[in-house]
């Protein structure tokens, strides 16, 4: 007998578990289906073992830099399958509570490739059998995979992605790094403390080209220090193997060209949506990616799609937030997303994080708007903790100090971000934020310095 639902979801990452979770909770009998691990991507080989790697990177760097603040410890080990054994217990920890939230929830879980037929059945495959349900109400959750650029020589030449990454037993001696986003720059940090020889290939005029150009300026110069070699405006034009070594040619921005002899290859250039699941229903797209209304419904009103699928951020959280909406609405309430107060953060270190509108993006728009950036080269938590990188930099409307955008960069900032999101949501202005008490000493206490310095009533700037 067709087993039937209210809702189905397809996908058990970050927008497709929280997804059936709240559908659940609204009193809807709802299926989960996923063909590998619960948690996604983001759990499994993306946000939550990179974060792992990235605090252990976080410590060795510590341990480096104590020397100068009088505590001085023998030369500085690490076992890699240690590090990947940790990383490991923390997933499996998280994959664990996902489950018993499932299962708490009364939410129906199958493992397998599910694919939705036109008629709304979705038929599950896995390695032992088939079977198909029914979904009054569908939502696509199935995530993205890593671009692979046409470049020349990359079937023949063995290289990793953000997939596969994690499948390293030992530290390479040297890696390059094709491709200066965020994913890219995270896993240089990572490396790097590793005593890995790193360099980053990307084709734009800076890496992380999508956040503002200081906080871009601000990190590059801190993976410089840490031994980073990083080429911009540069293209990757082919791969090879050359006497037991990879071989990453690249062609400059004058024309000139290069080999550059390495270990490992790691391919970090962007994800593309995976479409797998819906391949039979010939929805609208908006480019690669499935086209949603604000209620996040697609061209068949009965089915919902969040995520990598949508575009747009393709961040873990935006994911969940998605999730929850598309799931409240398919369970007749009515909620859209407010992307106007997503956070976006990179977690290297120095971290970045930024919310609300760019300076680019306001010019564009022609609102007129005043900037102030304060360093935390003056703040006495910074300074402190021997992180006196960095700054924040607040945009304002000029005729009422609206707060419209928020970047940070340096200690923290990822925790931080909030309180402008906040203030960005409730339409609060810079002299409101400017009347908050922050607490000293904290690094919160520059954004609070921005607001005042922003209103000529600064202190400290």
């Amino acid at each position: 007998m067709l087993e039937k639902y209210e809702v189905v979801i397809i996908g058990g990452g970050p927008g497709g578990y929280v997804a059936a979770i709240r559908a659940a909770k609204l009193g809807r009998k709802v299926a989960l289906v996923e063909a590998d691990y619960l948690g996604g991507t983001c759990l499994n080989r993306g946000c939550i073992p990179s974060k792992t790697l990235l605090r252990h990177a976080e410590v060795i760097e510590n341990i480096k830099k104590a020397k100068a603040w009088g505590i001085e410890t023998g030369p500085v080990t690490f076992s890699f399958p240690k590090m990947l054994k940790r990383k490991d217990q923390v997933i499996n920890q998280l994959r664990t509570g996902i489950g018993f939230l499932l299962k708490q929830g009364k939410i129906d879980v199958y493992n397998g490739y599910g694919e939705v037929q036109f008629n709304k059945e979705i038929t599950i495959k896995s390695k032992d059998k088939q079977e198909t349900i029914y979904g009054e109400k569908i939502i696509l959750a199935t995530g993205s995979t890593p671009i692979v650029p046409p470049i020349e020589g990359a079937n023949e030449t063995p290289y990793l992605t953000s997939d596969t990454v994690f499948d390293l037993e030992k530290v390479p001696e040297s890696i390059v790094i094709i491709g200066g986003g965020i994913i890219g720059v995270e896993f240089a940090g990572i490396f790097s403390s590793l005593n890995v020889d790193v360099t980053i290939v990307e084709l734009a005029d800076r890496i992380i080209s999508t956040e503002d150009p200081e906080a871009s300026k601000v990190l590059k110069r801190s993976l410089e220090a840490k031994g980073v070699n990083i080429f911009t405006k540069t293209k990757v034009v082919k791969l090879a193997q050359f006497e037991g070594k990879k071989q990453v040619h690249i062609e400059k921005n004058n024309g000139s060209t290069e080999v550059i002899n390495t270990d490992s290859i790691l391919l970090s250039v962007g994800r593309k949506p995976n479409l797998a699941a819906s391949k039979k229903l010939s929805l609208e797209l908006d480019g690669p990616f499935i086209k949603v209304n604000e209620k996040m419904q697609t061209s068949i009103s009965s089915i919902y799609a969040v995520g990598d699928v949508i575009g747009g951020y393709q961040l873990a959280h935006v994911a969940s937030a998605e999730g929850l909406v598309a799931a409240a609405n398919a369970s007749g309430e009515e909620e859209t997303v407010n992307y106007k107060v997503v956070p976006r953060c990179v977690y290297t270190n120095p971290e970045i994080a930024s919310v609300g509108l760019s300076e680019e993006e306001l010019k564009k728009k022609g609102i007129k708007y005043k900037v102030v950036r304060v360093d935390h080269n003056s703040n006495g938590k910074a300074l402190a903790l021997d992180e006196k990188e960095g700054f924040v930099k607040l945009l304002a409307d000029e005729k009422y100090g609206e707060i419209l955008g928020v970047t940070m960069i340096g200690p923290h900032v990822t925790e931080m971000i909030t309180e402008p999101s906040a203030f960005i949501h409730l339409e609060g202005t810079v002299e409101e934020l400017a009347s908050m008490i922050h607490a000293h000493p904290s690094i919160s206490e520059t954004l609070y310095e921005a607001a005042a310095s922003w209103l000529g009533k600064g202190v400290h700037h």
